[in-house]
């Protein structure tokens, strides 16, 4: 596969950007090699600056759930530029994103758009603080929620696959305030609310976790949190940047049947533009500035183009059947794939949710981040290049998720099965 112009652009961007990439996990640090620039995209493929073709299962690392340069998404925005592109003002766009929110999640009764999923998870834990008078927050190991300081505590996804357990520059103090727990250990949180009884202000948890790997909470967990939560006065908050509107309208909230205090949203709530969302409870939000006392401000938070991408996006994912497609797909690739491990006789866990999957190199359960950590890395690279070899495009890392759009195809899902067959030779 010829790579010239990538090899080229990344030797210049070296020159220019940290690391030559603008965010460390499109580095291709854990797997070897440089990555490949990308030079468009249309519905499940992508093509790099060499003419490469690509089934895309990164769908830039989930927003694109309708696939790429949808016309629904590609129309609203267009017809949003040639209007302008930013006024610092309120539109109706926002009002329209706003109402299709909360008519989606149980848990949002008010929602503030932001710009990325840092700045929710950031908006979120000073809203808590604020909410409750206390300071500590509670988190668990493998779970990525942006790059706050006080979140940047044993994060997982880029980090973890960097070997980089937290980052340097953060202010002891904040993380003295951050309490870090395995996921999917009840015992654990339950001591440690035992321990610091009246002094958490919020517990933050990916309700599927999707920045170890795709694992998904035990049954009866995120009752636990809720329970726990409720009966020491902190806050529940679910940060569902990727699960939102990803496993379902309603995400992940929905399928587990347990309402948060507050949620973050992110990736598909914007169909693909940048954009961020935190919303709950009437009387949380409340706190929020221009009504209440916390203060949180973006010159382009709720911009025009943001909007109108998340709106198309939001009204094509209500339509009838598009969930159970996705599901139909994802069910599709996870028992293809599965043969293909078996077959050649290589271990593997693979967890799944609807249009999200992750294969761990192990033949163990995955259910927090020690179980994610003690797969087989090297292989995965193996791996990893191998399917790029065969026209098959994943996350450079095994931390991360396999994202199914509505553009796949049972073609393309039978052209990975059969890339996945090949790639393992090289495992």
């Amino acid at each position: 596969m010829n790579t010239a112009n990538s090899q080229e652009l990344f030797q210049r961007a070296k020159e220019l950007i940290p690391g030559g990439v603008n965010s460390p996990a499109r580095s291709w640090g854990s797997v070897g090699g440089n990555p490949l620039f990308i030079s468009r995209a249309a519905g499940s493929r992508i093509w790099d600056a060499d003419g490469n073709e690509f089934i895309d299962y990164v769908c830039s690392w989930g927003p694109m759930i309708l696939g790429h340069a949808h016309p629904n998404v590609v129309a609203a925005v267009t017809l949003s530029a040639q209007k302008g592109t930013s006024y610092g003002a309120p539109t109706e766009g926002e009002v329209r994103l706003a109402e299709l929110v909360v008519d989606s999640v149980p848990s949002i009764e008010v929602v503030r758009f932001v710009n990325s999923g840092t700045e929710a998870t950031m908006s979120a834990l000073r809203l808590a603080r604020a909410f409750t008078g206390r300071s500590k927050i509670i988190k668990f190991d493998g779970g990525y929620h942006g790059h706050a300081d006080a979140l940047l505590v044993k994060a997982g996804s880029g980090l973890a696959s960097s070997g980089v357990p937290t980052s340097a520059g953060i202010h002891p103090g904040l993380a003295e305030d951050t309490i870090v727990l395995p996921y999917n250990d009840t015992e654990a949180i339950t001591k440690a609310f035992a321990a610091h009884a009246g002094e958490v202000a919020a517990v933050i948890i990916e309700p599927i976790a999707g920045n170890m790997g795709i694992v998904l909470p035990e049954p009866g967990y995120l009752g636990a949190l809720r329970e726990l939560t409720e009966d020491d006065g902190a806050l529940l908050i679910f940060d569902e940047v990727i699960s939102g509107f990803r496993v379902g309208l309603d995400g992940a909230q929905g399928i587990f049947g347990i309402t948060p205090d507050l949620t973050c949203l992110g990736k598909i709530v914007g169909g693909g533009l940048p954009v961020g969302a935190y919303g709950g409870r009437k009387d949380i939000m409340e706190q929020v500035a221009p009504l209440g006392p916390m203060y949180q401000a973006g010159t382009l938070s709720g911009n025009p183009l943001a909007m109108a991408a998340g709106v198309a996006t939001l009204e094509r994912l209500r339509e009838p059947g598009v969930y159970d497609e996705l599901e139909r797909l994802g069910a599709l690739l996870q028992t293809g794939l599965t043969r293909v491990f078996n077959d050649a006789e290589i271990p593997v866990t693979i967890n799944r949710v609807g249009s999200l999957l992750t294969a761990f190199f192990t033949g163990s359960p995955v259910k927090d981040m020690a179980d994610a950590s003690a797969g087989d890395h090297e292989a995965f690279g193996r791996f990893f290049h191998g399917l790029l070899a065969n026209g098959i495009y994943i996350a450079p890392s095994d931390y991360e998720a396999w994202f199914i759009s509505t553009a796949h195809t049972e073609a393309d899902i039978q052209a990975t099965i059969d890339g996945a067959t090949e790639a393992l030779k090289s495992v």
